[in-house]
């Protein structure tokens, strides 16, 4: 079992060959022999991050199969089914590294932002709950109620993206006696960061 430690050192040097269009030879033959993971997974790191289909987990931090475990939701939300699901990697996989990863550009939190500005109804119940979801969790980032969706900077937007994102970080303890318990005694590590989709870089934004 790899430490949180040695896990985030994984992430971090894998994300700068990314970002660099180096790939890592090892990774490429533990891709060629999945057959390895087929009756066990042994993943350093667990990742929450967002659907959306320009952060694809494994590629940009140059992960092979098998090495992380992957839970995506639109704004990289927690619910019980989300939550449930890092739970399991920590306790039967023994993963001690949870990163909750943002992004810039995020259409889930823009539409947070939008509907704060404009509390109109939303064309779905179900796209309903994603803002409501992440609505508390960007409450203290200021936006002008008198203007309209368009008055969104990128520095607004940003500002969200991080609030959501170290929301999360802290509703995972908060709502979890497991990774709590695993947290204050068995090394597990939450950290926040997040992704630039324009440079390919992932900055950590802090860690439990």
């Amino acid at each position: 079992m790899k430490s949180a430690a040695e896990a985030l050192r994984l992430l971090r040097e894998g994300n700068h060959r990314y970002t660099q269009g180096i790939v890592d030879p090892d990774v490429v033959d533990r891709r060629s022999a999945a057959s390895h993971y087929i009756e066990k997974q042994t993943p350093h790191s667990i990742v929450i991050g967002c659907s959306d289909s320009r952060v694809p987990v494994e590629l940009l931090f140059d992960q092979a199969l098998g090495d992380v475990f992957v839970i995506r939701v639109a704004g990289n939300i927690v619910s019980r089914a989300q939550l449930g699901s890092v739970e399991f990697a920590a306790s039967f996989f023994g993963t001690r590294l949870v990163v909750v990863l943002g992004h810039s550009g995020c259409g889930a939190v823009k539409a947070a932002l939008q509907h704060r500005q404009n509390p109109s109804p939303v064309v779905s119940p179900n796209i309903q709950y994603l803002i409501d979801a992440i609505e508390p969790n960007i409450a203290s980032v200021p936006v002008n109620e008198d203007t309209d969706d368009s008055d969104i900077t990128h520095d607004v937007h940003d500002q969200a993206m991080r609030a959501n994102v170290l929301a999360v970080v802290n509703k995972l303890c908060a709502e979890s006696e497991l990774l709590k318990s695993l947290s204050e005694q068995d090394g597990l590590t939450i950290v926040g960061a997040e992704y630039d989709v324009h440079s390919g870089r992932v900055a950590f934004l802090e860690t439990a």
